[in-house]
């Protein structure tokens, strides 16, 4: 069923371990659109300990409308994870933060100063709309600073209808926010404009993480099958600013 060793070239050999840490995936059994039950789970975590990444924080998504995920969910999806891959005698590590859309469940828990999930000390991961910006957008980012938090916007060369503006997220950044890039926009896996966006940020030296944003064994297949993705990683981890490893520490 899983592919993990499958290559079409073999002498392109995909090597993560620079980036170390996986600070944006969706490992947890049953809870949003990625794993389904904890055996996917262990395959996929299996198939990315392959590629030379040595720690995982995983981030479901929290997305209202869809997955209605909160600390227990989580918790108990994290549990039962844990607890196979311990009866499978599997060692590897792993935490949960989440993914939080910018809906209005996301603007009422910054409104009422709730304890949100970290990656690790005061990151937060966030994501747009695939169709637009929230309208609260510069207020959401504003107040998660101010009440202590750092905010990551994932993926944000996937967001197409800011294609043509991508110096927007030159301000973005400028307001204090970090950018993490998925490893399969610089595979192609998403799409011409998902990388050529990701060029561009890499070529202004904006990306701070890199994640997997692993949802299922096609991700793992488009990252071990690609051309491209190594030179793509060399040059952003030339650029001195991805902080994957920091999360160890």
């Amino acid at each position: 069923m899983f592919h993990i060793f499958r290559r079409k070239n073999r002498d392109n050999l995909i090597d993560l371990s620079g980036i170390a840490i996986d600070m944006h995936s969706h490992l947890l059994p049953g809870i949003d659109d990625g794993a389904a039950d904890a055996s996917t789970s262990i395959a996929l975590l299996n198939g990315l300990i392959q590629t030379g990444l040595k720690g995982f924080i995983t981030t479901p998504h929290i997305l209202w409308d869809l997955y209605r995920n909160d600390d227990v969910s989580i918790g108990n999806a994290l549990d039962t994870l844990t607890e196979t891959a311990k009866i499978q005698g599997l060692n590897f590590s792993i935490s949960a933060a989440a993914e939080y859309m910018m809906d209005d469940h996301f603007t009422s828990l910054v409104n009422n100063k709730s304890d949100l999930r970290r990656i690790a000390d005061n990151y937060v991961l966030v994501e747009f709309s695939f169709v637009g910006l929230p309208y609260n957008w510069k207020e959401l980012f504003f107040n998660l600073q101010l009440q202590g938090y750092q905010p990551i916007l994932a993926h944000p060369e996937r967001y197409g209808f800011l294609s043509a503006t991508p110096q927007i997220f030159q301000e973005i950044v400028a307001m204090g926010v970090l950018l993490q890039v998925n490893l399969n926009s610089l595979t192609g896996y998403y799409g011409k404009s998902a990388y050529q966006l990701a060029q561009y940020l890499s070529k202004h030296k904006l990306v701070s993480f890199l994640g997997t944003d692993l949802h299922h064994q096609r991700h793992i297949d488009a990252l071990l099958n690609s051309n491209t993705l190594m030179p793509e990683i060399n040059t952003i981890l030339a650029s001195g600013k991805i902080l994957n490893s920091k999360l160890s520490e």
